[in-house]
């Protein structure tokens, strides 16, 4: 196995970072502050719009978009130093188009949605959101109750979901639902683009979550969208969902190296600076061995997440270890960020470090895409039935 990335994709990975260090990590301040004051961690219009225009003219628009439609067609595995980079921040930005509902569209759109929907996406024109979860099934899309039943040149959806992000500010929202009940999620699942604005499709609540960070509530009543709104084939939408929600979990793991990273910085620099009784924090056994664990563990989390992105890549089945990686990376950062906020102490504590943001952001994302258990649920189901195989 080759463990050296191209030329090209090391330079796009110091050009994200670059642009972290220069356009975001300045921006931290004022985000913090408005997460103290309001309880919202957000960039404010002009902020978002400076960002946009920097990114466009450093080329980082579009990285993993086609060709055709002005992007770059990078592949899953170049990506990472990219969400990487992005990890080290807390400022809330994003380089369009979103990358998991991106390829979930790359995969399902017929002619007129890849024109309509898939391109200006691409092109970084449009915002999206996914609704998948609902009230009663967060991570078991056999229990989705949302229907969707066809009525003449329309379909109607009726339910309810929770948990949508970017559900008030998206453009359209893809939204999963019941056609055929009998047959679940082989064959019983269907996608469907649904424009903001659309009768029926009610933002009930925004839902603040930890960390300054928002999800929506949406109720569907009566909601009626043209039959060419279907997206991909009618009862096959769970394949497509779950190769976006591999691509987010890729995602997420990189996120989570990049906050680790930024923390393990902390870490040493403030051991080096401070003394306790006399002697550095970096002279202290215990903190030598947080230092060496959160090494260790980066490395591991990088060849891990490198070596499921190449699956993904290739085509090959990656399902265990994109599992494996969200599990680990998240559970991974949330540690070494920890050891980082009890090594400074009381200013650990503070909302004017970004320690308490990336513990926030760590934590949900060992929530977000499937928790913990139900990722180790997956991993022992396949392992365990590979030993029933063999036993046979």
């Amino acid at each position: 196995m080759d463990f050296e990335l191209s030329d090209e994709h090391r330079m796009l990975a110091d050009l994200a970072r670059r642009f972290v260090d220069d356009e975001l990590l300045p921006l931290e301040r004022a985000v913090l502050a408005r997460e103290a004051s309001t309880g919202r961690a957000e960039l404010m219009p002009d902020e978002r719009e400076h960002l946009d225009r920097r990114a466009h003219a450093l080329g980082l628009w579009g990285l993993d978009a086609p060709a055709e439609m002005g992007g770059f067609d990078l592949p899953v595995t170049a990506m990472i130093g990219v969400d990487e980079a992005l990890g080290r921040t807390v400022t809330p930005y994003e380089l369009p188009p979103d990358s998991p509902n991106l390829r979930m569209l790359l995969e399902t759109a017929d002619a007129d949605q890849r024109r309509d929907y898939l391109e200006p996406y691409a092109r970084g024109q449009t915002v999206s959101a996914i609704a998948i979860s609902e009230p009663g099934a967060g991570s078991d899309p056999a229990a989705l109750i949302t229907r969707a039943r066809r009525d003449g040149d329309r379909w109607v959806l009726d339910g309810r979901k929770i948990w949508t992000s970017r559900a008030e500010s998206a453009d359209w929202t893809i939204v999963m639902a019941v056609t055929d009940k009998a047959r679940g999620v082989r064959g019983g699942i269907s996608a469907f683009l649904v424009d903001g604005g659309t009768p029926g499709f009610v933002i009930e609540r925004r839902i603040p979550m930890i960390g300054g960070h928002s999800t929506y509530e949406i109720r569907l009543e009566d909601c009626r969208i043209p039959a060419g709104k279907l997206l991909g084939e009618e009862g096959f939408g769970f394949k497509p969902m779950q190769a976006r929600l591999s691509c987010r979990r890729v995602q997420i793991a990189a996120w989570c190296i990049g906050r680790a990273e930024r923390a393990l910085e902390m870490m040493c620099e403030h051991a080096a600076q401070r003394h306790t009784f006399g002697v550095a924090l970096a002279e202290r056994q215990t903190v030598q061995n947080w230092v060496a664990d959160a090494v260790t563990r980066i490395h591991a989390a990088r060849l891990m997440t490198y070596e499921a992105a190449a699956r993904i890549d290739r085509g090959e089945e990656a399902r265990s270890q994109v599992s494996m990686i969200k599990v680990f990376a998240t559970e991974m950062a949330w540690d070494v960020i920890d050891q980082a906020m009890q090594l400074f102490g009381g200013m650990g504590m503070t909302k004017e470090l970004p320690l308490q943001q990336m513990a926030a952001q760590t934590r949900l994302a060992r929530i977000y895409e499937g928790p913990s258990e139900v990722h180790r649920w997956v991993i022992a189901r396949e392992r365990l039935s590979c030993g029933a195989e063999r036993a046979a």
